[in-house]
């Protein structure tokens, strides 16, 4: 199917250039604030855990100046262990706080992105058609696996960090202020030197994580689609050809993440080198300071371990920053998924078809995916209720595109589509979909009983009417063969049945819905010519008093139908019946003997 405005399918989600990173925060904020309270529980113990870490360093210089006040030989060993015992009962206390911190994130953040994962599904449903033919399916399934993945361990992590480093780098400071506001200073010359690199290197990163996740997405849609092709792959012997194209894009993702981390890999280095040059200034001029009697050497160690405490959330600081990074991108995909325009809202008003009779008219219909580029002209047609109308015609010609005007998966640009006289366009879409059941050539089951792959369409249905169905669409026999008859389970692809068996199966799903009208898009492709007459014999009995619209290639399949229409360039260009089109002597005639020569 051809995609709509947005034009081609494209690797990726389309466009590097990021958005805002404030706003894809305050973003993700939103999503926070659900949990607030579990996030302020977290803050407090957080808290609790670093003032019980910062009390540590304070208590260690006690210790030493109780050691350095005894004299040789003279250690004050009951108030050296009094403080190294208080240091244990801290560091424990923290310890254990810090587990429960990171037990509360996890669950946290796993409620978060189960929020976020449930936002994104929902949004695919409401999404329009037109969106799925216009983005492959692997950079979709990237966006709701691998990339909410790296937002939940961000979330988990890195919030962890923040909270801890702002308690642990503003306790540092205010102690070390207390001890000696000289070696603050000291220290506090090369803190510019780290912030700005940081900053520099942020701003370097962001775009990078865009360009990995984008690769990722890229190689992802490839090996889906790839996995879902193996048995033509193999037909035509193209292991070779396909292995090395994906070496390319593999390649490709690989480098885009090779560049970013690489460049990622420089921040933590350099910025602990710039903290190891502060250390060693404040080594220096603490041994000043203490020859020179203004501080004791339990106020120079506690003063290096609150320089280091105080220096390593910014060392780690540059790390969380790349982290923050490529959350930041991974959310910008996901919130722009989220930012999709959806299916338009039905009109004020919409009536909900009710006692639908199959009455359908197209009158001049005119459509087109791209907006220069118009697909059906001018198209007419009536379809009375309980006639099979057969739409006939080469490639491209518009078949399916008037199977997705009539389900209101695309709107139309011109003229008229009326059920039952009211305007298609006047009608609640779930209802209008309600309407119609469909069988399509690429069949869709899913992971569940045969039983439930029937049942799926009509809530509460019996087994009798799923067995009536399956009898109808004559598939009954076979499942009677299997051990568990309509109990067993199959795969969602159908792979452990034949594609003939999963077609019989969505035509069974078809006839139990109870819809006055049935789409037919190539349903019988797949069957062997036998079944196929036997499809059509079962369907002018099961679809008396209904409108059906069959959309065949196999000139074979539609003979008996009440009209057929004959497509070409988006046109009708003939109608009637088989014999009546036989009779004409033109393209169908041609069509009809090319498939027999």
């Amino acid at each position: 199917m051809p995609p709509r405005a947005g034009g081609p399918k494209t690797f990726g989600a389309g466009g590097g250039k990021p958005k805002d990173a404030k706003y894809t925060l305050l973003r993700l904020g939103r999503y926070l604030l659900d949990y607030k309270w579990l996030l302020l529980a977290a803050i407090l113990i957080s808290m609790t855990s670093n003032v019980l870490a910062l009390i540590g360093p304070m208590l260690s210089g006690y210790a030493i100046d109780a050691i350095e006040l005894g004299g040789v030989g003279g250690v004050d060993f009951p108030t050296v262990f009094y403080y190294a015992a208080w240091m244990i009962v801290f560091y424990i206390g923290s310890a254990l706080l810090s587990y429960l911190l990171s037990v509360l994130m996890m669950y946290t953040t796993q409620k978060i992105v189960g929020k976020m994962r449930k936002d994104v599904f929902e949004k695919l449903m409401r999404l329009p058609v037109g969106y799925y033919d216009r983005h492959l399916a692997g950079d979709i399934l990237s966006r709701i696996s691998y990339d909410i993945d790296t937002i939940n361990v961000s979330l988990s992590t890195d919030l962890v960090q923040i909270f801890s480093s702002v308690i642990t780098v503003v306790g540092s400071f205010v102690m070390m202020v207390v001890i000696s506001p000289y070696l603050v200073i000291v220290m506090l010359i090369t803190i510019p030197l780290s912030i700005l690199y940081t900053k520099h290197n942020a701003r370097k990163l962001r775009p990078l994580y865009v360009i990995r996740s984008e690769k990722l997405g890229a190689m992802n849609s490839y090996v889906e689609e790839m996995i879902t092709g193996q048995k033509t792959i193999r037909a035509y012997a193209q292991e070779r050809v396909i292995s090395d194209k994906f070496d390319t894009i593999n390649v490709a993702g690989a480098d885009a993440y090779y560049t970013a981390e690489y460049n990622a890999a420089f921040m933590g280095p350099t910025v602990n080198f710039i903290n190891n040059l502060s250390l060693a200034l404040v080594t220096v001029f603490g041994a000043v300071f203490y020859l020179l009697n203004m501080l004791s050497l339990g106020n120079i160690a506690s003063f290096v371990q609150y320089s280091r405490k105080f220096s390593g959330p910014i060392n780690e600081a540059a790390n969380i920053i790349g982290e923050l990074q490529s959350a930041c991108a991974a959310a910008e995909r996901v919130f722009r998924l989220l930012d999709e325009e959806e299916e338009p809202a039905d009109v004020q008003g919409a009536i909900e078809p009710e006692d639908v009779k199959g009455d359908v008219v197209l009158d001049k219909v005119a459509f087109g995916y791209l907006p220069d580029v118009q697909i059906i002209h001018s198209f007419s047609m009536h379809a009375k209720p309980g006639s099979i109308i057969a739409i006939v015609g080469p490639t491209g010609a518009g078949k399916t595109t008037i199977i997705n005007l009539l389900m209101r998966f695309y709107d139309i640009d011109g003229g008229s589509i009326r059920l039952d006289g009211d305007e298609i366009s006047l009608l609640t879409r779930s209802g209008l979909r309600k309407s119609f059941a469909m069988v399509l050539q690429d069949t869709w089951l899913f992971d569940g009983t045969i039983y439930e792959n029937i049942a799926y369409g009509r809530e509460g249905a019996t087994r009798d009417e799923v067995i009536a169905a399956a009898k109808a669409a004559r598939i009954h026999s076979f499942i009677q063969r299997l051990p568990n008859g309509y109990d067993p389970m199959i795969n969602g692809d159908g792979v452990n049945i034949s594609k003939g068996q999963k077609q019989l199966l969505t035509i069974a799903r078809a006839f139990l819905l109870d819809a006055k009208i049935l789409i037919l898009d190539e349903a019988t492709s797949n069957v062997d010519t036998r079944t196929e007459i036997q499809i059509q014999s079962a369907m002018q009995r099961l679809m008396k008093g209904k409108t059906c619209f069959v959309i065949a290639h196999r000139l074979s399949t539609v003979r008996n139908a009440d009209l057929i229409l004959v497509m070409r360039d988006g046109d009708v260009i003939e109608q009637g019946t088989h014999n009546e089109l036989i009779k004409q002597k033109g393209f169908y005639y041609q069509l009809y003997n090319s498939q027999f020569e």
